[in-house]
């Protein structure tokens, strides 16, 4: 599209060139286009060159080195070279970034300058990995379509909820809820009654689940608040409602429970009160609500987002892909299964299938027995994965992972080189590897593994056709 004559906004100019305005500005402090005039009003301005210089620097090839520093010629960027991708002070529990906890997962930064980089508006951009959706809120915010796949079902409900809008009447429905929780906090009690809810006109009953790990992770008045609040979740009248409802009320369990915490698999006491998981639950409810609330207000109602819960391994049917921007699980850092087994259990989920599936699985790969995971494993589910992904992924187009190493029986393994290895073996070509380094309170998961300190960036291309 031609630019006009007239002078046009920051808006217009992105929009032409098909970047995020984010994009732009980024480039400006970078010095890599010309900063333009401003009116009266002290905003920019650019003339028709102005325009002209950016959407040639927009479109232009730029070299990019590889890890051992040998050029190849990308369509996109060596821009992204120049980038601090250690982020050290950037805020990362903005909008619904923060509805629910979920470790090991990447700072929004991260996903937010690839997205910029490697795709344009209106591109489809997918997580295969998708976890608790960071790639797709950074995704919809820069005004792409995005698509995320995960074998957890509680990383699927928590992704559709953080980025589903909410819908007509949604707010007064949580706000009604959210203030039922508040009224039923303060009328609880266990002194000398049969009930948790003896002292109130309320007789309580909602089904708890049956399983006998309940009674030994939660407290009887523990379970008996959760089995109210699920089934005052499950009763909204709109898809939208009850998965924000569930997603908050999923992200009070651990907390509520005897679970030391996510990331530690260890029975202690809390010193949690009766009414106390009714009042967290309606506070974590309402900051979930005004986040999706501001979320809502800023996002383009035109873009699609498609959650799919299904294991990559079996190479779900997904829309062809401008870009993927991913986060694999490391093998033998974490056990999905098994740290989100309460949250699973109340929310009626399959966590044994969940658990055949995982990728990574700590416990998968620290098995004392002859069939035990190892790094020859991994490799294998992702040539897979880059096989899968070879026919979903626009040729030319991009695949970036982010992974870090692993201790496996002791021994230290660099899985970007293992994930070399595989997208070669599918036909794939790396075109640029960074290293970051991590905050120290990040991905701290079992210490007899080992603190993962830095991690890889790696970026992959799309051979031009397919046999």
């Amino acid at each position: 599209m031609e630019p006009s004559a007239q002078l046009l906004s920051i808006a217009q100019v992105a929009d032409l060139a098909r970047i995020h305005k984010d994009t732009l500005l980024r480039w400006l402090r970078q010095g890599w286009v010309v900063e333009p005039g401003r009116d009266r009003r002290g905003w920019r301005v650019w003339t028709q060159n102005e325009t002209r210089a950016v959407l040639a620097f927009a479109s232009a090839p730029h070299t990019v080195k590889t890890e051992d520093s040998s050029p190849q010629t990308s369509e996109l960027s060596a821009r992204v070279q120049h980038i601090d991708w250690d982020f050290r002070e950037a805020k990362t529990n903005y909008l619904t970034h923060g509805l629910h906890p979920y470790p090991a997962k990447y700072i929004p930064q991260i996903p937010n300058a690839l997205i910029q980089e490697f795709s344009r508006l209106g591109d489809n951009v997918a997580d295969i990995f998708c976890g608790s959706g960071t790639t797709l809120v950074e995704g919809l915010l820069l005004r792409r379509n995005v698509i995320g796949v995960d074998a957890n079902p509680l990383a699927g409900l928590i992704s559709k909820a953080k980025t589903t809008p909410l819908q007509p009447g949604d707010k007064e429905f949580l706000l009604e809820l959210i203030d039922r929780a508040s009224r039923f906090a303060s009328h609880i009690t266990v002194d000398d009654q049969p009930s948790l809810f003896a002292s109130s006109t309320f007789v309580s009953s909602a089904a708890q689940p049956d399983d006998k790990a309940i009674s030994f992770w939660f407290e009887p008045f523990v379970v008996e608040e959760l089995a109210e609040i699920r089934c005052w979740c499950q009763a909204l009248p709109t898809e939208s409602a009850r998965n924000l409802a569930l997603v908050s009320f999923s992200a009070i369990i651990v907390g509520v429970s005897h679970q030391d915490s996510d990331t530690r698999y260890v029975r202690r006491q809390k010193g949690i009160k009766p009414g106390d998981t009714m009042r967290r639950f309606a506070q974590v409810l309402a900051d979930n609500t005004n986040a999706v609330d501001k979320f809502t207000e800023i996002l383009d109602p035109q873009l699609s987002c498609q959650v799919t819960v299904a294991d990559v391994l079996q190479g779900p049917k997904l829309p062809m892909l401008d870009l993927v921007v991913c986060s694999p699980p490391y093998p033998n850092a974490y056990s999905y299964h098994l740290y989100h087994m309460t949250r699973m259990l109340w929310l009626e989920m399959n966590q044994p299938e969940f658990k055949k599936r995982e990728i990574g699985s700590h416990r998968k790969f620290s098995s004392p027995g002859k069939n035990a995971a190892t790094i020859e494993t991994f490799g294998a589910e992702m040539l897979n994965v880059f096989m899968w992904l070879g026919n979903v992924v626009k040729p030319n187009h991009h695949a970036c992972f982010i992974v870090g190493d692993s201790t496996i029986r002791g021994q230290r393994f660099d899985n970007a080189d293992v994930l070399r290895d595989a997208a070669s073996q599918a036909g794939w070509i790396q075109i640029a590897r960074w290293q970051r380094n991590m905050k120290e309170t990040s991905k701290a998961f079992n210490p007899a593994i080992g603190k993962i300190k830095t991690e890889h960036i790696v970026v992959f291309k799309n051979r031009e056709t397919r046999p």
